[in-house]
């Protein structure tokens, strides 16, 4: 494939806004890592920021780089990608980000990404240079994630309570606390290992698509690895308090042994999705699981009227990106 070399300049402006969409992933799904901890009382909001950033980056040590892989190599054909479709992509994925914010609403990010590249892609060349399985893949776990997360919640939860049967209350909820942080700790290292690999991959894109890579590069450089582990490290830490109050209080009332088995569930969910390289989303995860850990109490447990508004928000996500995107990318022709 032949690439063409643009100015440093711009694709130097391109990174920059990769980041900054990376440091609001950080900042918008700072929720998905800290609402149960936080709405259960074991860390106050300025710690729980902290341990999520913290966590975040430490899974730059962890996970092999199958997720950017998938959005840099996997979503969209190579020779079809260039300057105008990343804009496009990164201009979409941060408007559906900073309205969902604005408004509260849990969203993916990931997802917003995804239909940013998906918009943008067919703003210049239509759908025949989409990756089907890419895509396929991406999609179907829009719905699995949420279900997987839902089902190993709620079996964490009556695990849980069957082990814990004959403890009293106050014992359960001292031991719980403490294990809160180990899968608060463990649910932050999935959506570092999986979220940041995403922005990851659109530089990647970038520097394949603009001749600063090589398409047959293992992995992409260094520097890219590690400004994006900071950015969305940095993002958890401002953290993101209108999505914090939904997800820990309106959806269902948790107390730690919940948060415990949510954030577990979620956790479990997001290792595997990041081990196939699947780009799932931290949001239907952990919102999954924490109305499977509800409903184990019983159905009225969970304000179901929020998570419906939360489910729409999950399937306008990729149209309405893509739309934008599609925009930024005409957009974008005439002003570079």
């Amino acid at each position: 494939m032949a690439t063409v070399q643009v100015g440093l300049w711009v694709v130097v402006v391109l990174v920059v806004l990769a980041l900054l969409f990376d440091f609001m992933n950080g900042f918008h799904d700072a929720a998905n890592s800290i609402a149960t901890v936080v709405s259960t009382g074991v860390l106050k909001p300025a710690h729980a920021v902290v341990f999520a950033a913290f966590f975040n980056f430490v899974a730059i040590f962890i996970f092999h780089l199958s997720v950017a892989a998938t959005v840099g190599k996997g979503i969209a054909d190579a020779g079809v990608v260039d300057v105008h479709v990343v804009f496009g992509a990164l201009v979409g994925a941060i408007f559906w980000n900073f309205v969902t914010w604005y408004y509260g609403i849990p969203s993916s990010s990931s997802h917003a990404l995804i239909g940013g590249i998906v918009g943008a892609v067919m703003g210049k060349a239509g759908s025949s240079a989409l990756v089907s399985s890419g895509i396929l893949k991406t999609v179907a776990f829009i719905f699995i994630s949420p279900v997987l997360g839902f089902v190993l919640g709620s079996l964490m939860m009556v695990l849980v309570a069957w082990v814990c049967r004959r403890a009293t209350p106050s014992k359960v909820d001292r031991w719980f606390r403490r294990l809160q942080l180990v899968s608060a700790g463990a649910y932050s290292l999935g959506h570092g290992g999986n979220d940041a690999q995403k922005t990851i991959g659109i530089i990647w894109m970038l520097l394949i698509a603009t001749g600063y890579s090589s398409a047959t590069d293992a992995s992409p450089p260094t520097w890219a690895i590690v400004s994006c582990y900071t950015a969305i490290a940095a993002g958890t830490m401002f953290g993101g308090w209108r999505i914090v109050k939904t997800m820990g209080q309106k959806i269902t009332k948790l107390k730690p042994v919940g948060g415990f088995c949510a954030e577990t569930g979620g956790a479990m969910t997001l290792f595997l999705a990041t081990a196939l390289g699947v780009p799932v989303s931290t949001t239907h995860t952990i919102t999954g699981a924490i109305v499977g850990v509800g409903s184990t109490q019983r159905a009225s447990a969970v304000r179901w009227g929020v998570a419906g508004t939360i489910v729409w928000a999950w399937i306008f996500t990729i149209p309405s990106s893509a739309f934008v995107a599609a925009v930024a990318y005409w957009l974008s022709l005439q002003l570079f």
